[in-house]
């Protein structure tokens, strides 16, 4: 049985899923542009279901794509202040780390999220762990992306899960290959990193699984990435 509720944490939405009675194990969630839509929720209720504590960012503060057009949700994609939202990300992870009781945590991001995920990793040395579902770090950064993400994929100490479409239209190989060699830079923290050849970006979401690739690489790649989160929060 798990445990699901919508709640706010300094003045932050955020969804939360967890075994009944809550757990030690926790995963602060980084959505892609969806927000805490179904696809999200989703996500956090299988870690839930995996034993671990899914809180999930909010990074719209209020909207989804459960609601909101895709492209109005693009545009607040392009307003994002890296700044401002690693400050609300490492609020939520206190949260998780203070009040939710979880011993260990660490963070799985999908697009948008993924990049985050792999910066925070980088700027916190709490973290049990990080998951990038194809990050979102194109050859040219967008004029918001005012914080490095390869250079703070370099700094993480914590193991590393990181997963590349061999498809993908908005992240090049090469900055693919500037992530990995920034991963295998590292004197301390695993790195685990998959490529599935063929598979579009995004292709975790329900929606892109249509395509039979996008769908065999997120059945290989779903339990693998459950396996990892319950090792490296199980202290």
């Amino acid at each position: 049985m798990i445990e699901t509720s919508y709640l706010t944490v300094d003045g932050l939405n955020a969804y939360l899923a967890r075994p009944e009675g809550g757990s030690a194990a926790g995963m602060l969630l980084l959505p892609m542009i969806t927000g805490i839509g179904e696809q999200v929720r989703e996500f956090a209720d299988d870690l839930a279901r995996a034993g671990v504590t899914a809180l999930s960012w909010d990074p719209w503060h209020g909207v989804s794509s459960d609601d909101t057009p895709i492209g109005e949700l693009r545009a607040r994609m392009d307003r994002l202040d890296d700044e401002v939202v690693l400050t609300e990300q490492r609020r939520l992870l206190d949260h998780l780390l203070g009040e939710l009781g979880c011993g260990r945590a660490g963070v799985i991001g999908w697009c948008l999220g993924g990049r985050f995920a792999l910066i925070l990793g980088g700027r916190d040395e709490r973290l049990a762990n990080v998951v990038a579902y194809h990050p979102t770090v194109p050859g040219t950064p967008a004029p918001n992306h005012t914080v490095d993400a390869v250079e703070h994929t370099a700094r993480i100490k914590a193991p590393v899960m990181m997963l590349y479409p061999g498809a993908d239209a908005l992240v090049p190989l090469r900055s693919f290959q500037r992530l990995q060699s920034a991963l295998q830079s590292r004197e301390s923290g695993a790195s685990i990193v998959h490529v599935y050849p063929n598979a579009a970006h995004g292709f975790s979401a329900r929606s892109r699984r249509d395509d039979p690739i996008n769908a065999e690489a997120f059945d290989i790649s779903w339990p693998q990435v459950l396996d990892f989160v319950r090792v490296t929060t199980a202290g």
